[in-house]
């Protein structure tokens, strides 16, 4: 079965300091509009568009906004050399971030405080990457998924229950 990298391109409400310049977050739904408009959004290494890794008009990519941010699922070339390694630094977490390449369409900025703030209320989404350091860190992530290891997991989970209450020896 297919591995897939998975996790969240961005967490809503989430602070980012951009270029020490400014603080950043993106509302809930942000990208809600332009994904509704079905982009090709595509994944690429590091925002490089030489390396791309999968795009959703060939359905290796797959985007979704929920409560807690734009969750992403991104199922890479296996075959191809680019596959391989995203595969590879993801799977030990050598790479374990995401960045991504955005348009504001709505932006609100408050100029308070000691350094400006700009709440992104709508945006278009052009593209994710796998990054070593993304401008918002941990508040992203990338994981391998693995269909047939978990299925697996769950598999001893319910044996094991299934031992404890005395169905199976």
């Amino acid at each position: 079965m297919a591995e897939t990298i998975s996790g969240y391109a961005i967490s809503w409400n989430r602070p980012a300091i951009i270029a020490g310049l400014f603080e950043e977050r993106f509302a809930r739904g942000a990208f809600d509009k332009h994904l509704a408009q079905n982009p090709d959004v595509a994944a690429l290494w590091a925002h490089d568009p030489s390396r791309p890794l999968g795009r959703i008009s060939n359905g290796s990519l797959k985007l979704r906004s929920d409560n807690a941010g734009l969750y992403y699922a991104l199922t890479p070339d296996p075959a191809a050399p680019l596959g391989q390694e995203a595969l590879a630094t993801v799977g030990n977490g050598t790479v374990n971030e995401v960045s991504v390449s955005f348009t504001p369409v709505v932006e609100e900025w408050d100029d308070s405080g000691d350094i400006p703030k700009r709440l992104i209320t709508e945006a278009k989404l052009y593209e994710i990457s796998l990054v070593l350091w993304g401008a918002y860190g941990k508040d992203t992530s990338a994981q391998i998924s693995r269909a047939s290891s978990n299925s697996m997991a769950a598999k001893r989970r319910i044996e094991m229950a299934q031992r404890k209450r005395g169905i199976l020896k």
